[in-house]
């Protein structure tokens, strides 16, 4: 997965941490949680806060719907 894989990212997420409230989220954390995530591959540092609150509302948008 690389940064552009926004749907992926917010299900491996969803996947490794069910129950969290997405939008209780800080950035930082999120960057840590991605950064953990098996397969992602792209390079952590060309993060910024457009792609992560993108990947944060596609997970929000799931979390709601399991709700």
């Amino acid at each position: 997965m690389n940064w552009s894989d926004r749907e992926d990212i917010a299900e491996a997420l969803m996947e490794a941490h069910p129950g969290v409230d997405p939008l209780a989220m800080r950035f930082t954390d999120l960057l840590n949680w991605i950064s953990e995530l098996p397969d992602f591959e792209d390079d952590i540092h060309l993060s910024n806060e457009k792609k992560l609150e993108a990947i944060q509302m596609e997970w929000y948008e799931l979390w709601k719907e399991n709700q």
